[in-house]
């Protein structure tokens, strides 16, 4: 009789000890994404993705053309992608023979406005803006908006 609730509790722990094991990583939920878009200080199209890709929130501001929407989004999956701001990898691609290709991929956009959103040193997403004038100020709206979260662009 004191061998089932013994095996019942055996088996409990195990199944405890074995969620602990899986990782455990901190989430970008609407709320944030939503958040970060508030903070932008500029009228431009902006994308938040998730850690997987995933569109969390898109918004473009009233006047910036539609091909910013699409630009935004590509600007934050390469960020997210690659791990490093667009603007920065744009640079380093354009200074490697070897990085040539890296244009022909459909998804990467090589332009300055996209960032990865790290909170200490997990990546929890990405943040992309195209349309507020420039592939700088696309930056610079992406960056302040991160910063009023408490997000890096690395970890």
């Amino acid at each position: 009789m004191l061998l089932k609730p013994l095996l019942l509790c055996a088996a409990a722990l195990t199944a405890l000890q074995a969620q602990a094991a899986l990782p455990q990583h901190p989430e970008l939920d609407l709320a944030s994404a939503r958040r970060l878009v508030d903070a932008a200080p500029c009228q431009a199209a902006i994308s938040v993705l998730d850690r997987g890709g995933n569109p969390i929130l898109a918004q473009r501001a009233d006047g910036v053309g539609p091909h910013n929407a699409d630009a935004a989004r590509r600007k934050a999956y390469t960020a997210l992608s690659t791990k490093t701001p667009t603007r920065l990898f744009a640079e380093r691609a354009r200074n490697n023979p070897d990085a040539a290709n890296l244009n022909t991929l459909g998804e990467l956009l090589l332009l300055g406005g996209g960032i990865p959103l790290f909170e200490g040193a997990q990546l929890v997403g990405a943040l992309g803006v195209a349309g507020a004038g420039g592939a700088q100020q696309d930056e610079q709206c992406a960056t302040t908006a991160a910063s009023a979260l408490g997000l890096a662009t690395h970890p």
